[in-house]
């Protein structure tokens, strides 16, 4: 016959099987969202020397980082800033005035 001790902690045994649970994280705990950091970093480019590709991009890590959100509010915050930079690049990119002609002399 076998030994209590060992069939007792058997995970084969569906009775003594424990579900998982993750351990809790505070939010100043969780690892640093980088597509979210970027998105913020491109959108503010875009929007400061008047790059489209900056801004396309900030688009595109808002996508990323809004697929990978962890903490709902802090992270939702960061990336609707990051979009709004990002469409605000976009529309003076695409719909604002020109930029000065310089000539050479």
């Amino acid at each position: 016959m076998k030994e209590t001790s060992s069939s007792a902690s058997d995970p084969r045994q569906p009775s003594t099987a424990k579900p998982y649970v993750p351990p809790t994280l505070s939010p100043q705990d969780l690892p640093i969202d980088y597509a979210g950091f970027l998105a913020v970093v491109l959108g503010v480019t875009g929007v400061m020397f008047r790059y489209k590709l900056c801004s396309w991009l900030a688009i595109i890590f808002c996508a990323q980082a809004l697929a990978n959100m962890k903490n709902f509010e802090n992270d939702l915050k960061q990336i609707s800033m990051a979009f709004m930079f990002a469409v605000m690049g976009l529309v003076t990119n695409y719909f604002g005035p020109s930029r000065p002609v310089t000539t050479k002399r």
